[in-house]
């Protein structure tokens, strides 16, 4: 029996079989196309890459096991999986379980006496001096960090394991070329660790140095095994998802068609499914509000796409994606929300005139129909008011949702500032996970307003949480004259940004407000440094908390670098323009 799935077009063949204006089709928790082959005994999916094999977090609901699990039972069917083979979360492709116990034992076999033959496609930066075919051996060890050493000869520590990896050349376009890989033992991280050995790591492979692209460029194409009742075989392929075909090409420039901008659009969609489909105990929604599509990083240079509750917002970024505005917009409209709201962001927004930002951020929805001016949307259960029509900004910075998340996981007990707070979205974080008081800080006229409301909105209590319509700076300055010591401080500033009596810049800045931040942070409290500055990168952040920990005369016992949000990854040539930081301070 061969199976065949082409996994570049997949979402295509999808597209004509749901509704055209119903956003849930854009989230699938799980496509029926997406088996590959299915009788009593397995199960075979096409694995889309950025979803995990298996639960990596406790609780976590967002991998394949669960969403196929899920699916399969909403139909009725047997939801039993049993794991035999496991894929990298960014590596896509044919991946295989039982779907009956009794089946275990004879899966189990052809894996583990490598009768199961297993083929990927990669794509990597191919040295001119490589041979177009060739067989890569070695031993692999596990090392911290989650990557896997290399040894040409068998260290002495017993758990490192033989590896050897087959391959051959099936197209090449000058230093680009995709590979077709087979694996005579299957260990974790074997293609990608021998190949980054060898000098041609795969493309897009952050752990092990690979080229800029868009995702992980590794897909399990075809796998080969018998079958559990001994007759016959199980040979099914998928075939390379297109980002393959264009890293190839080099053709990741902003697509100039409607169609080809929606097809993308969906894609990325794709990837928030866990994000959209992840539900709190009464089985409403438990977040509301993302990021659907995140420019480079999706394959739409000069593209932002956020999704709030029924409506999308649409930000363009780049001249280029300014030209293509109303293509964008129809591409947009085509994915099924309610109404469609415009952003067309400037280089400086300080320096625009209000006839300027009238036109760059129309106050009504450029395409369907208007969402209320102020509406609430949910994350991770907690409510945030919104006004998609009010300026550049909407109330909530979508892309600090995992911070959030933190914030309330460790606010227990503490006393909480919030510096540059905005609409007070981290404090309603910290009073959500139990601060016994919040101080919220900023200097824009009616920002505090609608922190209030936020905080109302989750019944805190206000004499427990106070907003100080004033200069983050001077506050500070403030705060350590009087003595002021708080166990978590919250420093979010702008890149830029300018009052009657100061302007601040992060560039020029930064370090001494961190200084000042850590001068009020109680000993043994936590300081979180966040900037989406482009002109500050996470090694000078770092560097720049350090030094500013020396001004202050105090030392520091960790300087933990936070990883991005999900939803926003980031440019292939570059890291997330999000940049966080835990810092833990010292009692002294």
């Amino acid at each position: 029996m061969a199976i065949h799935a082409s996994g570049g077009h997949r979402y295509q063949k999808d597209v004509s079989r749901v509704s055209p204006l119903s956003l849930d089709a854009l989230f699938p928790l799980f496509r029926e196309s997406w088996i590959l082959y299915r009788d009593p005994s397995v199960i075979v999916v096409d694995k889309p890459w950025g979803v995990p094999t298996h639960e990596v977090t406790p609780g976590d609901v967002n991998h394949v096991v669960a969403r196929l699990g899920a699916f399969l039972k909403g139909r009725g069917e047997r939801d039993y999986l049993g794991i035999h083979q496991r894929l990298d979360k960014d590596t896509s492709g044919v991946l295989l379980f039982t779907n009956a116990p009794e089946c275990n034992r004879a899966i189990a076999m052809e894996m583990e006496q490598r009768r199961a033959e297993k083929h990927y496609t990669a794509a990597v930066m191919l040295p001119k001096s490589t041979p177009q075919k060739g067989t890569l051996r070695g031993y692999l060890l596990k090392e911290k960090g989650g990557t896997a050493a290399v040894y040409s000869k068998k260290p002495k520590n017993p758990a490192a394991q033989e590896a050897i990896t087959h391959y051959r050349v099936i197209e090449r376009r000058g230093d680009r070329a995709l590979l077709h890989v087979e694996l005579e033992t299957g260990r974790m991280h074997q293609i990608r660790a021998q190949f980054a050995q060898a000098g041609f790591p795969v493309a897009g492979d952050t752990l092990y140095e690979g080229p800029p692209a868009v995702r992980l460029m590794l897909h399990a194409s075809h796998l080969r095994l018998n079958h559990p009742s001994g007759k016959g075989k199980i040979d099914v392929r998928s075939k390379a998802p297109i980002e393959f075909e264009r890293w190839l090409l080099n053709a990741a420039q902003l697509p100039q068609t409607a169609h080809e901008i929606e097809w993308r659009l969906r894609a990325a969609a794709e990837k928030r499914a866990g994000i959209y489909n992840e539900a709190m105990p009464d089985g409403e929604r438990l977040t509301t509000a993302f990021r659907l599509a995140n420019g480079a990083g999706d394959e739409l240079p000069g593209i932002e796409v956020d999704l709030y509750q029924n409506h999308l917002l649409v930000s363009l970024v780049s001249p280029e994606a300014e030209a293509l505005k109303d293509v964008i917009l129809d591409a947009s409209q085509a994915l099924g929300a309610e109404g469609v709201y415009l952003k067309i962001r400037p280089k400086h927004a300080s320096v625009l005139s209000p006839a300027e930002r009238q036109l760059r951020t129309p106050s009504h929805a450029v395409r369907g129909k208007d969402a209320p001016p102020e509406f609430l949307v949910k994350e991770n259960g907690l409510g945030f008011w919104v006004r998609l029509g009010d300026g550049l900004q909407t109330g909530l910075f979508l892309d600090q949702r995992d911070n959030r998340k933190r914030v309330r996981e460790i606010s227990g007990g503490l006393s909480v500032l919030n510096l540059f707070a905005y609409t007070g979205a981290f404090t309603v974080a910290a009073a959500a996970g139990g601060a016994l008081k919040t101080t919220t800080v900023d200097v824009a006229a009616g920002v505090l307003e609608r922190a209030r409301k936020n905080l109302d909105t989750m019944g805190a209590a206000a004499a427990d949480h106070s907003m100080i319509d004033m200069d983050a700076v001077a506050y500070l300055k403030g705060a350590q004259k009087r003595g002021e010591r708080y166990d978590l401080v919250i420093l979010d500033p702008p890149s830029f940004a300018t009052t009657k009596s100061s302007t601040f810049s992060a560039k020029d800045h930064l370090g001494d407000v961190i200084a000042l931040a850590i001068h009020v942070t109680a000993g043994g409290g936590r300081l979180l440094v966040s900037t989406n500055h482009k002109g500050i990168g996470r090694m000078r952040l770092r560097r720049t908390i350090h030094e500013a920990a020396r001004d202050a005369g105090r030392d520091l016992w960790q300087v933990k670098d936070l990883p991005g949000t999900v939803d926003f990854p980031p440019d292939p040539m570059g890291e997330s323009p999000m940049k966080s930081v835990l810092v833990t301070v010292s009692n002294v």
